[in-house]
């Protein structure tokens, strides 16, 4: 043999050494560490999800764009990105992981049993008063079941950001989901306490709210909330001159008991203490009922085992 032809082989027996490496860096976890690095916006909150460290998947990736040639991440100390070739990736990935995980659901209905963590995103009034009866009652029944409930006010896409389900007014869902009635139907109420009006003329419609002391809410997205009303097929929608603005409907709430002016909030929040004469309901001819929540997942992913039981608590309690 040649110093040519040695050098030749050698060079070839590299390049199916790097070959097979890379073939076994294509595995189905390190397709899952990419696209959670995205979806969750970085390394450290994509390893805190996965319970590994930073290092480490940062090796998987690593591994993955040898295997594939070609980089797909632009990585700084600060900042993640997707290259062009990591964008296309993720787009063909993301259904492509679901269907896979749907197949590994399918086994999971063998077990008898459900078990695992079920994931469910809702507004904080959803979860107050709806969900934690609901699931704290469901976990009663299935004791190797874990939830997590998180409370968002924006809309988010529940697939993307890794959640079974949602919660949300019927209005808001997306067409390729189903949807399960939650609870009753919504009624707002406004409120104040008996010290309040003590000093201030009793509004009797919401053009009478000129000149009161209204206590205003601002989303988290940083928009005002609006009061909506409605009286015999008038509606009417105002933002409140407001003194004092808080976050939430607690908040609220606790600022009427003060005698701090008047709020709007979800009547149930103020029902234990409009029973105990704590507060007094305004208006309550304008009071405007919105539609019952909907717990919501998607139609082409097929539930999980303790998913389905918990549908079926849903349905149950309907």
């Amino acid at each position: 043999m040649t110093p040519l032809q040695r050098t030749d082989k050698l060079c070839k027996s590299d390049q199916l050494d790097k070959v097979c490496f890379a073939m076994s860096a294509l595995r189905l976890d390190s397709l899952e560490v990419f696209a959670a690095i995205i979806r969750c916006g970085g390394f450290r909150a994509a390893a805190r999800e996965r319970r590994v460290s930073s290092s480490a998947l940062s090796q998987t990736v690593s591994a993955l764009e040898e295997a594939l040639g070609i980089r797909l991440l632009n990585r700084t100390t600060r900042s993640v990105a997707t290259t062009e070739a990591g964008t296309r990736l993720l787009k063909r990935l993301g259904p492509a992981l679901q269907d896979i995980h749907a197949a590994l659901d399918d086994l999971d209905q063998l077990r008898e049993t459900p078990s695992g963590l079920i994931r469910i995103n809702a507004p904080a009034p959803a979860v107050d008063h709806v969900l934690c009866p609901l699931v704290f009652d469901f976990m009663r029944l299935y004791p190797d079941v874990k939830v997590e409930l998180v409370s968002e006010g924006a809309l988010v896409d529940i697939v993307q950001e890794g959640f079974d389900a949602g919660v949300r007014f019927g209005r808001q869902l997306a067409q390729d989901m189903i949807a399960t009635a939650l609870g009753p139907p919504l009624r707002y109420v406004i409120v104040c306490s008996p010290a309040y009006l003590e000093t201030r003329e009793r509004p009797c419609s919401p053009h009478d709210l000129i000149g009161h002391d209204c206590i205003g809410r601002r989303f988290p997205g940083g928009t005002i909330a609006s009061w909506e009303f409605a009286k015999e097929g008038e509606a009417l929608e105002i933002v409140p001159e407001a003194r004092l603005t808080l976050g939430s409907a607690h908040q609220e709430v606790q600022a009427a008991l003060a005698s701090q002016g008047i709020a709007h909030v979800f009547d149930d929040y103020a029902k234990p203490h409009l029973e105990g004469g704590r507060l007094i309901e305004l208006m309550p001819d304008w009071s405007r009922t919105l539609p019952n929540w909907y717990l919501y997942y998607p139609h082409r992913r097929h539930p999980s085992a303790a998913m389905r039981a918990f549908l079926d608590h849903v349905r149950s309690h309907a």
